[in-house]
C-alpha cells in the first residue's frame, strides 16, 4: 500500500478551484501532528493557508518555484522553534513530506516549496517575507510551504527502470546491491 502510495505521487503545480473539504483539511492536520521528530520534542508548529489573496503573497515568497502557490486551495507553512530541537530542520522536512503523503492518500496534489535559506528579493530571505506576511514569531524559522489542491494534470509514476539502483549498495559503499 505504502509503495503504491509512493510510486503514484508527483510534484503537482496545477490545481482546480474545487475546494478541499473540511475533513480532508482535518486530516492533513492530524498528519502533521503526527509527524514524528527526533526525541519527542515536536519542534514543529503550522500555519494552513486558504485565503485566496494570501496565497497569492505567499506565492511571490521567491522568484521561482512558488508562483504555482496562488492556484492551490490550500497552502501550509511549516515552522519549527531551533530552540526546541538541534534537528529542527530535520523535523520539519520529515512533518513536510507526511503532508505530502497525506494529500497524495487522499486524491489531492501537492508540491514542496523550500523557504530555508532561499530569497525573496535581493535583500530579504524567503524566509522573513513569509514570517512578515503571516506573522510568525521571531522564535519560529520557515523550513517549507507546501501547495494542496485537486489536481488539474496527471503526471504518470517514474518507472522502475529509471529509478538510480546504482546508488544502493550493501554492506559498505561501492559494494552493489543486486539488481531487482
Amino acid at each position: 500500500m505504502f509503495l503504491e502510495l509512493i510510486r503514484q505521487r508527483r510534484s503537482i503545480r496545477k490545481f482546480t478551484d474545487q475546494e478541499i473539504e473540511a475533513d480532508k483539511i482535518e486530516y492533513l492536520r492530524e498528519a502533521a501532528l503526527r509527524s514524528p521528530s527526533s526525541m519527542g520534542n515536536n519542534p514543529w508548529e503550522f500555519v494552513f493557508v486558504t485565503d485566496k489573496q494570501l496565497l497569492a503573497a505567499l506565492s511571490t515568497a521567491k522568484p521561482h518555484g512558488a508562483g504555482f502557490l496562488a492556484g492551490a486551495r490550500l497552502g501550509v507553512v511549516v515552522c519549527a522553534d531551533p530552540a526546541k530541537s538541534t534537528v529542527w530542520i530535520e523535523d520539519a522536512s520529515i512533518a513536510t513530506i507526511f503532508i505530502q503523503l497525506a494529500a497524495e492518500s487522499l486524491g489531492l496534489g501537492s508540491c514542496w516549496i523550500q523557504i530555508r535559506e532561499r530569497l525573496h528579493s535581493e535583500n530579504k530571505p524567503a524566509e522573513t517575507y513569509v514570517a512578515e506576511l503571516l506573522g510568525i514569531p521571531s522564535n519560529l524559522k520557515v523550513e517549507s510551504m507546501v501547495g494542496i489542491g485537486y489536481p488539474a494534470e496527471r503526471k504518470t509514476p517514474h518507472a522502475r527502470e529509471k529509478l538510480q539502483d546504482e546508488k544502493i549498495f550493501l554492506n559498505r559503499y561501492g559494494r552493489r546491491l543486486p539488481s531487482p
